[in-house]
């Protein structure tokens, strides 16, 4: 595979420590859920990247389908439980807002992404994501 990009970040203190891009771009304290402590948490950064990245890799894919998608708006509600082993697993829903396309259009544009983007591709198999469109006039 021919790597287009490469980032690193480091975390200390897992759930409520600290954790930032090593080029010192963005930092975050972390604070597990329900702990009353200020801070984000995996889940919640997981989600902002699978919807900055599914909504441009749906423009891409709109764009090499000749699609005339006007605007989109892409959600990530992330989920983490406990599977059947013991181990913990990440649940998925994708909200995505198709502006410009009709629902069968718009349809078949989400499933396409869904095969391109990174997340999506990482996650198959081993994340249940669901996907949700909404049509806007």
């Amino acid at each position: 595979m021919k790597i287009f990009y490469k980032t690193r970040a480091t975390s200390v203190g897992g759930r409520s420590g600290h954790a930032a891009l090593d080029d010192g771009t963005l930092a975050f304290d972390l604070a597990a859920p329900g702990s009353g402590k200020t801070g984000a948490n995996p889940e919640q950064l997981f989600a902002i990247g699978y919807a900055a990245c599914f909504d441009n890799a749906l423009k891409h894919v709109a764009e090499k389908q000749k699609l005339a998608l006007s605007a989109s708006k892409t959600s990530a509600e992330v989920g983490i439980g406990q599977n059947t082993t013991g181990g913990f697993a990440l649940d998925v829903d994708l909200y995505v807002e198709i502006q410009g396309l009709n629902e069968t259009e718009a349809t078949q544009l989400v499933e396409a992404t869904h095969q391109v983007c990174p997340y999506s591709n990482a996650l198959r198999g081993n994340v249940d994501v669901r996907l949700h469109i909404t049509t806007i006039a």
